[in-house]
């Protein structure tokens, strides 16, 4: 297929544009370049002939329709979108232009592609979204594809109003769509403003592991290769107008999540022993769980979150291939491979300052 993926520098996106490369579909990687993407994300495809960058804004719609007359794609990825909570937070706005009027822009120019390019019968758009727009969960059940939308975060209402969109011109204008909602990703080439990325990054750096609360939020972690995988499938076999609940089977609190991340780096980067043996006396191995701070929490931080998998696992026969203690080994080692590429990224605006503390 030939593959229009919008967002395609960034985490997830950048995942989807390798892997579909590495399978042999032509993929279109439209992304306006702001601050969390990067294109080192896909150097190791950027000399394919499979593979075409074009640097414009969902934002700005003819653009759009000058990326869909050109290249003519068989389908839509949409994965562009602001997505950190504590930016919205601090800045609703951008996260409202793009996430919304940007969804809105980007199904206008394929349903005028699709109409005018006579792809009726062939054409899909795939809109990927998160978990968080059905809110916050108690300390049982899971959220299902028919879970009603409740969502906490400026970040999580603008990706439910974007998946209102996608559904309202399924059922208006017949344009054929499907839909996906993940739970937490992480893994190689994560913006390092996230979770994991931070408490890697300052572990080695022997700053603070800041933990929000005290560390019981809990959230269901997907490895972003597997997520790749998963949504490559949903593309190709889901039921068209139906939505697919992505999910990695592996709840964690943010607590263990940052525990078993000292745990790892203690083995596969060690702290340096005290200096002197008089200093070493009386004291335990120094570990990186030593440099865990707790932090005033998030404003409105959700309790839980988890997915109920089973459309994903009984219709589509998919199930993540690693735990999260698996992809969490993977993901350190990967950073520990790739200082160059992170320590570039370290510059950027916010990245290692609190975000989101509201007013």
């Amino acid at each position: 297929m030939k593959l229009l993926v919008t967002g395609g520098a960034g985490f997830i996106g950048s995942a989807v544009v390798r892997l579909a490369v590495a399978r042999g579909h032509h993929v279109i990687n439209l992304d306006a370049l702001t601050y969390a993407a990067c294109l080192d994300n896909v150097a190791p495809v950027a000399d394919s002939p499979l593979y075409d960058f074009v640097q414009a804004d969902i934002r700005n719609r003819p653009a759009l329709d000058a990326a869909f007359a050109t290249y003519q794609p068989d389908a839509v990825m949409h994965l562009a979108a602001e997505s950190h909570v504590d930016r919205s937070i601090d800045g609703p706005g951008d996260f409202i232009a793009t996430n919304i009027t940007g969804t809105y822009n980007m199904l206008e120019a394929a349903r005028s592609y699709w109409v005018q390019a006579g792809k009726t019968d062939t054409f899909r758009f795939h809109h990927i979204s998160t978990d968080e727009v059905f809110g916050s969960l108690g300390p049982t059940g899971q959220f299902s594809e028919d879970t009603p939308y409740d969502p906490r975060s400026p970040y999580s209402a603008s990706k439910a109003s974007s998946d209102h969109l996608v559904r309202a011109w399924a059922e208006t204008y017949g344009l054929p769509v499907v839909l996906t909602n993940c739970s937490n990703n992480y893994g190689p080439f994560h913006f390092p403003e996230k979770l994991i990325p931070v408490v890697i990054l300052n572990a080695l750096a022997g700053k603070p592991l800041p933990i929000y609360g005290d560390g019981s939020n809990i959230r269901d972690w997907l490895y972003v290769e597997d997520h790749a995988d998963a949504l490559l499938l949903v593309l190709k076999k889901g039921q068209l107008g139906r939505s697919y609940n992505i999910g990695g089977e592996n709840e964690r609190s943010n607590l263990e999540l940052v525990q078993t991340l000292c745990a790892i780096l203690d083995e596969l980067r060690p702290k340096a022993a005290p200096s002197s043996s008089s200093e070493a006396v009386g004291h335990k191995k120094p570990s990186y769980a030593d440099q865990i701070t707790f932090v005033t929490d998030r404003p409105g931080h959700d309790a839980r979150y988890a997915i109920d998998p089973s459309r994903m696992r009984d219709e589509l026969g998919w199930r993540p291939s690693v735990t999260v203690e698996e992809g969490l080994r993977l993901t350190v080692q990967w950073y520990l491979d790739n200082e160059k590429w992170w320590r570039a990224l370290q510059q950027r605006h916010g990245v290692g300052e609190r975000l989101g503390v509201g007013s």
